[in-house]
């Protein structure tokens, strides 16, 4: 038996090896609260492999997409499908140009820095002359393009606001919009060795610190903090923080000098939220019949969080609903009214709870990673907007001020993750799927983004390959060594890719004459430079991980608010812009799908990440399997609700609207709010030939539209729904 010590995503395990085959996977000894997630790769790292390069039937007949979904495949060897692959992207450059190939391959891919399978594609396209990319991501897309307008750069904001440590002992009050999910804190981007949230929210609960869950769910804060739960419409806490500033303001409780000397642009919000410019003032009655909550409700809160220490933290989730520009904005201005930014354990945070590097007392480190090249191409779209790409080829589009054009897209090369999970309405996909002449995708199992594609190369996975992983907001470095041999003829990307420049000639300039050995040690030792104290490669590489040291703890924006002048933000005045001439301010705008339009069968949906797997990886395994109902994803309705339809606990359901269905397996419950339905994403889409996911993928019924024009962001995380038996 060998046992490999390895990252991932979701944490720090131990992989045991007999006889070439995975057989178990535990956490490292060091992990407070380790995840279940890392046991899917058990049975997940075989099940539905790849074994073969393969090639669609229909493609190799010349059907033009046709079959894409429904096709079988022919099994080649590698040295018919790498030339095949050479000619086709030199035939695209040649006759429509670089910008034809879509290279956006969003995903999360392994927790390696060197075999990152998006950087290798798209270091490999900028050698054959550039691609069209993506830009933003779907997790929270509105909050990446509203925030530079209002409070600069954002980072640190989104992914390490202030530290856990200064919230105990320093926090009366955590406002949790969105609540504050622990299920999501399982995963970092880039690994983790120690899962922390669950343990720093209960130091804080010790210390006095009182929290308020406002969310559709009741779980989505532990029990352990006896939070208060403000049952909310979903999509409608623009409201809710509209109806508290009014509050706040008309009590004359909000800080006159904060917002005067680190804010621009406070009085046109005053008047807004106060009614003199709509007529409509948004009082606390008023955001009681927009969001559910009783008034009485809003103004105690309003109240106790301007005699408080408050945090106010909003989950990423918000950004994911139409018009999801709007709760981050507002939420800075709620935070602002109160004057707390800059101070210990109080001001504003998005995303704690949301993985576990947010608010883990870790400064963000400088790690190597493998170079890029510039894109000669120069042009992406918003990450969402795929479909509408594939559709309307010189199409216009508004994103954050500007008029761009869609390129007309005639070769999609995708690696690293699967567009039919993270993409919205996916009947809606499938179709805008068959316009590319051709789709290449690099892929480790028979997922439908592969299954949708006409070449298929079968990537290696991380316990396949070597490699270095860390995440620049945690706290390890770790040497992810090769546990096991490649499944079937199963390659690495840089393998893969290295073979494809070869075949294009630019095979030098795409490896640099480097092996993987001698890119893993420049990765490491560019780390090592940014950060001192390390030892050198081959010490690291024979124990196998390095521990950084743990820094004082961080409160976001201290040096703003000790000197805006010495210290301004990012912003073009250099201070919290509540509103601007360019940009308005924020306001509450309904959805085109919600409670507050539904017909009396009309159930509002939440799509949420799933606790057994990150997104939609290893969905074969153990962990994700043992959680489905008859084969289904579960779906939470609330008990009123599944009586009043005569449903039971644990029977299979149809939800449906008009984009398409997906079936599920019900769990009754009172921790879902009345008219809401709770489901995780990331079940493999399987659709029937009416397009109905046989599976439980919410994406069969999610709108494809942007927040808005400022972001393009998805706003797939809520949609009206009926349901029924099948």
């Amino acid at each position: 038996m060998n046992i490999t010590r390895s990252l991932t995503h979701w944490g720090l395990y131990d992989f045991h090896v007999d006889d070439d085959r995975l057989v178990d996977v535990t956490p490292a000894d060091c992990d407070p609260d380790p995840s279940d997630i890392g046991r899917n790769l058990i049975e997940g790292t075989y099940k539905k492999r790849v074994l073969t390069p393969a090639v669609r039937r229909g493609y190799l007949n010349g059907d033009q997409g046709k079959g894409r979904g429904t096709d079988d495949f022919v099994d080649m060897s590698w040295d018919e499908v790498i030339p095949m692959v050479a000619d086709e992207l030199m035939r695209v450059r040649s006759e429509h140009g670089n910008a034809a190939i879509y290279g956006g391959s969003y995903g999360w891919a392994s927790a390696g820095r060197f075999h990152h399978a998006q950087s290798q594609l798209h270091r490999f396209l900028s050698c054959i002359g550039g691609y069209t990319g993506s830009r933003n991501a779907y997790s929270f897309a509105a909050a990446e393009v509203i925030l530079p307008h209002v409070i600069g750069n954002y980072e640190n904001l989104l992914k390490a606001p202030s530290s856990w440590q200064t919230i105990a002992g320093n926090t009366g009050l955590m406002v949790c919009f969105g609540g504050m999910p622990i299920r999501n804190s399982q995963i970092t981007n880039g690994g983790m060795a120690k899962h922390i949230q669950r343990d720093a929210m209960q130091q804080a609960k010790t210390s006095g610190t009182r929290f308020i869950n406002i969310s559709p769910h009741k779980g989505d804060v532990i029990d352990e903090l006896e939070a208060d739960w403000y049952a909310i419409r979903p999509g409608t806490d623009t409201a809710l923080m509209l109806g508290l500033a009014h509050e706040i303001i008309s009590e004359d409780l909000h800080d006159k000098d904060f917002l005067e000397n680190y804010c621009t642009g406070f009085d046109e919000v005053r008047r807004y939220i106060l009614g003199e410019t709509d007529g409509v003032a948004k009082t606390p009655a008023w955001a009681s019949g927009i969001t559910g909550i009783k008034d009485s409700d809003i103004r105690d809160l309003a109240r106790d969080m301007a005699g408080s220490r408050t945090m106010i933290s909003i989950s990423w989730s918000l950004t994911r609903h139409q018009f999801g520009e709007q709760p981050y904005w507002m939420g800075i201005v709620l935070a602002a009214l109160l004057g707390q930014i800059g101070q210990p354990g109080t001001g504003i945070g998005l995303g704690y709870g949301v993985e576990n590097k947010v608010g883990k007392n870790v400064q963000k480190k400088r790690f190597g990673h493998l170079p890029q090249f510039p894109n000669p191409v120069g042009q992406s779209i918003p990450v969402s907007r795929i479909a509408d790409m594939l559709e309307n080829p010189g199409g216009t589009y508004r994103y954050d001020g500007k008029d761009y054009l869609y390129p007309d897209i005639r070769l999609i090369y995708w690696v690293g993750g699967n567009p039919f999970h993270h993409h919205q309405d996916l009947n809606r996909l499938r179709r805008a799927w068959q316009k590319p002449d051709t789709i290449i995708c690099n892929e480790i199992t028979w997922n439908a983004n592969a299954l949708h594609a006409d070449i298929v190369l079968p990537a290696a996975s991380f316990l396949e390959r070597n490699d270095i992983g860390g995440a620049p907001n945690e706290d390890v470095l770790v040497a992810m060594k090769k546990a096991i041999a490649p499944v079937g003829e199963s390659r690495s990307e840089f393998d893969i890719f290295t073979a494809i420049a070869e075949a294009m000639q630019v095979g030098d300039l795409f490896t640099e004459s480097k092996t993987e050995r001698q890119w893993l040690q420049e990765v490491y030792e560019t780390t090592a430079e940014n950060n001192p104290g390390m030892p050198d490669f081959e010490t690291f590489w024979r124990q196998g991980e390095h521990h950084f040291s743990e820094p004082p703890a961080q409160t976001l924006f201290d040096r703003f608010r000790a000197d805006p002048n010495e210290h301004p933000l990012t912003t073009p005045g250099g201070l919290i812009t509540l509103s601007s001439k360019d940009i308005g301010h924020p306001t509450w705008q309904a959805p085109d799908e919600w409670l507050g339009n539904a017909d009396n069968d009309e159930f509002q949906l939440i799509s949420h990440q799933p606790a057994t797997r990150l997104h939609s990886q290893h969905y074969r395994g153990e962990t994700s399997q043992a959680a489905l109902i008859d084969g289904c994803e579960p779906l939470q309705m609330n008990t009123r609700d599944a009586q009043k339809l005569g449903l039971a606990d644990g029977e299979k359901v149809k939800v449906y609207n008009q984009r398409g269905a997906f079936l599920a397996g019900l769990r009754v419950t009172d921790q879902v709010m009345p008219g809401v339905l709770h489901i995780a994403t990331g079940a493999w889409w399987q659709p029937d030939a009416d397009g109905t996911c046989q599976a439980g993928n919410p994406n069969a019924v999610t709108p494809d539209i942007g927040t808005s024009e400022i972001a393009q962001g998805p706003s797939a995380l809520s949609c009206l729904v009926r349901v029924c038996r099948p």
